[in-house]
């Protein structure tokens, strides 16, 4: 079954990445990267489990590990190749991409220099693992494409969202088990990534509450990516329920129902918080001080509710949680302390690979982890954590001026979702180190990198204007 499974896995992921390639090759059509990479990105993990579980074959598992970013690479030579003069080549920084040029040549000074224990090699793996982003975003930052372009990377997320929800129903009430414990997902880990199996699942702690239920994942990595990658497509279904026609409106209220579904059963407390502050943005937005009133009411019901009605078990887990008391939240406040106490030591930072929960980060010199701002301030000193602060914080205000100016609908929705996803994933990056969630990171990189070429654009036309 196994080998069946393997087989038709592999004829998806390469003959989608053989097409994307020609097309980016021979057509020139090197945007076109972005949809393999929403398409597959998402089942990565999944897919290397079952490929683990099918040849037992790490070498079979390395080709697949690197399609992801070897589609970028390409995509990124062959930009380069089409271009007639690139001394020529019209590229006027803005904000982020200044902060983001920052960002990574710091890195990348960091890379060079003799800073920190860990080998060279491991270096070299985590800085591909910030580079690959940075490609992301310069790819979005030069991407033209017409409107059903536009629409069909839309129509990836909104069958992801749907998907995501279907399998999850699948697991609860078919299976009355994780996916994960049917794909090899600890067997890979234990092989590729030496992590033993642990929890009640036989997967990891990630997978289980303190009350030893289920927090299922669908088919992504984990129940906290899927939960930060379903707030994407909530937003994504909330805009393109607010700008189009009313026939079509249920789609986009059923995308919306199937994340929010998703966001229950990962029972992620980080996710369910980034939700209403996602919901607070969305309000600003849209200036709704109406909704934004009626989520303080709610806020103040749930309180009450808590206090009152709920049961001892509830009420003590919402006690811990606020209180941080909570096994889990414990452990954030640890990692978080023994990150800043190494800031505050070495304020220049302890050098690359030498933080967070990458693979190049080897357990014995990784300090601090579960926060993904402190995981760049501990390597790369406090100027590195501002200078991604300033990335995201710019891309925001950027996209959301083109979201506000642009005449083009679909430009806007891109902006939209961009700004108001990286918003959704501030308290994650808090809690998680949340830049490995691929899917919903480089999505989003490539969304503001796309709406800050359209500032841009904006911005010329105003000063020719003027002239």
């Amino acid at each position: 079954m196994a080998l069946i499974v393997f087989l038709l896995l592999a004829l998806a992921v390469g003959g989608g990445f053989l097409w994307v390639s020609q097309e980016m090759i021979f057509k020139g059509k090197w945007s076109y990267f972005i949809f393999y990479l929403a398409a597959f990105l998402p089942f990565y993990i999944t897919s290397l489990s079952i490929v683990y579980l099918a040849t037992r074959s790490p070498e079979v598992v390395s080709i697949f590990q690197i399609i992801k970013e070897l589609v970028v690479l390409i995509a990124v030579l062959v930009f380069l190749f089409y271009q007639k003069k690139l001394s020529d080549y019209p590229f006027k920084l803005q904000s982020t991409d200044w902060m983001m040029l920052s960002f990574l040549s710091l890195a990348f000074i960091y890379l060079l220099l003799p800073i920190g224990q860990a080998s060279f090699i491991n270096k070299a793996l985590y800085f591909k693992s910030m580079l690959i982003p940075g490609f992301v975003y310069f790819l979005g930052r030069n991407t033209r494409f017409e409107a059903w372009e536009k629409g069909r990377i839309f129509s990836i997320i909104f069958g992801i969202a749907i998907a995501a929800f279907l399998f999850n129903l699948v697991e609860n009430y078919l299976l009355g088990a994780h996916l994960q414990q049917f794909t090899g997902y600890a067997l890979y880990n234990q092989a590729i990534n030496d992590i033993d199996p642990t929890g009640n699942f036989g997967l990891t702690w990630t997978f289980e509450t303190q009350a030893v239920t289920k927090r299922l994942a669908s088919f992504f990595s984990d129940p906290l990516e899927m939960a930060s990658s379903v707030l994407m497509g909530f937003a994504a279904g909330l805009i393109w329920f607010l700008t189009t026609k009313k026939e079509y409106h249920w789609l986009y209220l059923l995308v919306m129902a199937f994340s929010l579904g998703s966001l229950v059963f990962s029972a992620s407390r980080a996710a369910f918080g980034a939700f209403f502050v996602m919901i607070f943005f969305i309000a600003l937005v849209f200036r709704l001080y109406k909704l934004i009133g009626a989520g303080f009411i709610a806020l103040l019901g749930f309180g009450l509710y808590v206090v009152f009605f709920a049961s001892e078990d509830f009420y003590f887990f919402v006690l811990d949680t606020l209180t941080f008391e909570n096994t889990s939240s414990i452990g954030h406040v640890v990692e978080w302390l023994l990150a800043l106490d190494s800031m505050v030591g070495n304020p220049f930072g302890i050098g690359l690979a030498m933080s967070g929960n990458a693979g190049s980060v080897t357990d014995d010199l990784r300090v601090g982890g579960e926060n993904q701002f402190l995981i760049y301030g501990v390597q790369l000193g406090w100027i590195g954590m501002i200078f991604y602060i300033l990335t995201i914080a710019t891309g925001v205000v950027l996209s959301l001026r083109v979201f506000y100016q642009t005449e083009d609908t679909s430009t806007a929705r891109i902006a939209f979702v961009g700004a108001a996803t990286k918003v959704g994933m501030l308290l994650p990056l808090f809690t998680a180190n949340a830049e490995m969630y691929t899917y919903v990171a480089w999505l989003s990189w490539w969304m503001i990198g796309y709406s800050v070429q359209e500032y841009s654009l904006l911005k010329k036309s105003v000063e020719i204007g003027v002239e």
